[in-house]
């Protein structure tokens, strides 16, 4: 295959444990994101990546293609690289599995990307519209140059000024395009590197590596869940939205 849409989904979430198969309006949160996927992806191109047989359980119970995987991996991106050890295709579509409201038209739009661009690393961004957002140390911003690339990425505020205050901002949306031979050189560490160590964001290692990585700009839509706030603002978009 060209290329494989891969969603990882670990067990042990230290902010909030078994977080991919914690119930949103009764769908557990990785069914939910997986469905979001195959709304413009086929099925036999779409597969959870797990170091949990509890998580297999369930994507067998809906019929979910998946992959077990080392529960050694670092990060989410570790996962997806040891899956490129196993399926070979020419890049590979990260989602988050804790994006149970991922827009359907971002991954469409991140799919042409890659296909356009097969060995560029690319990565999902949105503006910033809310000061509480911004301020917010669970939600990576970021700062990019004149072509799109990253320069860097914090759980900080950024762009930062004197006054401290809300002026304009960018945060990460949580969907990649790998190139395998890229997901290769990433997964050699061992361990992570430095900043990205400091910051908890994976994306980092990439450019502590000297690697460049392209942003694409994509819809507010999409709601990463890292902890039991997020988890309660999930059952009110779900019910706002009544998905």
């Amino acid at each position: 295959m060209k290329y494989l849409v891969v969603i990882p989904a670990r067990y042990k979430s230290e902010r909030l444990p078994g977080k991919p198969l914690l119930n949103i309006g009764g769908i557990p949160m990785v069914v939910r994101t997986y469905n979001q996927c195959i709304k413009v992806v086929n099925k036999d191109k779409v597969i959870v990546a797990t170091d949990s047989h509890k998580i297999k359980k369930v994507c067998d119970k809906y019929k979910i293609n998946s992959i077990m995987t080392s529960e050694k991996c670092l990060t989410g991106t570790d996962r997806v690289a040891e899956v490129a050890k196993k399926i070979n295709c020419k890049f590979y579509i990260n989602v988050q599995g804790d994006e149970p409201f991922f827009n359907p038209a971002d991954l469409k739009k991140l799919i042409k990307a890659a296909i356009k661009s097969p060995n560029v690393i690319i990565n999902g961004y949105t503006e910033i519209k809310d000061k509480e957002l911004f301020f917010n140390n669970t939600i990576p911003k970021l700062v990019f140059d004149k072509k799109s690339y990253l320069l860097y990425m914090s759980r900080a505020p950024i762009p930062a000024n004197k006054k401290y205050d809300f002026q304009q901002g960018w945060r990460q949306v949580c969907a990649y395009s790998f190139p395998k031979k890229e997901l290769l050189v990433f997964t050699k560490n061992k361990k992570k590197t430095k900043i990205e160590f400091y910051e908890d964001i994976e994306i980092l290692r990439f450019l502590e590596l000297g690697r460049k990585v392209k942003m694409i700009k994509m819809s507010n839509k999409s709601l990463s869940v890292d902890t039991q706030d997020d988890l309660d603002k999930a059952e009110i978009y779900l019910k706002l939205k009544k998905l």
